[in-house]
């Protein structure tokens, strides 16, 4: 007969969660593995801002660097890493209130990725990369005719 792991007699253990950079990636598809809605994703976030995020609102927090997602089929280390995140207490209760569920908890480090100050120096440096590709191409584009 079958008998349920989490019976009241057997503490549980506390339940950790696992969230991947492609959970949360706006370039993914949700076949590629995007978990959230693509107007509230991020631009290939790493699993190092998510822990940071995670972190700073007050999670318990473990980062698997060398962990892939078994989805992606680029192995290069930007897309590298899983974060595991205690969402549950033993008893069963969230350990944070205002983040009952994981998907609580992936839209929250979404939302707040892109207001990192690694992100906003990047930005600022891409911007300018951009216009001089741009501008590159408008060059490129003459030189044909």
């Amino acid at each position: 007969s079958f008998k349920c792991r989490r019976s009241s007699a057997s503490p549980c253990k506390p339940q950790f969660i696992c969230i991947y950079p492609a959970y949360l990636n706006n370039k993914k598809t949700i076949a590629e593995g995007r978990r959230i809605p693509i107007d509230k994703a991020v631009e290939n976030p790493t699993s190092a801002e998510i822990q940071d995020v995670c972190a700073a609102v007050g999670f318990n927090v473990l980062l698997e660097k060398n962990k892939m997602y078994p989805r992606e089929w680029n192995r290069d280390v930007q897309y590298r890493g899983r974060v595991r995140i205690q969402l549950k207490q033993d008893d069963g209760n969230p350990c944070l209130p205002q983040f009952p569920t994981r998907k609580s908890v992936m839209l929250y480090a979404a939302e707040t990725i892109p207001k990192l100050k690694t992100r906003t120096q990047k930005i600022g440096s891409n911007d300018q990369s951009l216009q001089q590709g741009e501008g590159g191409k408008k060059g490129k584009g003459k030189k044909k005719k």
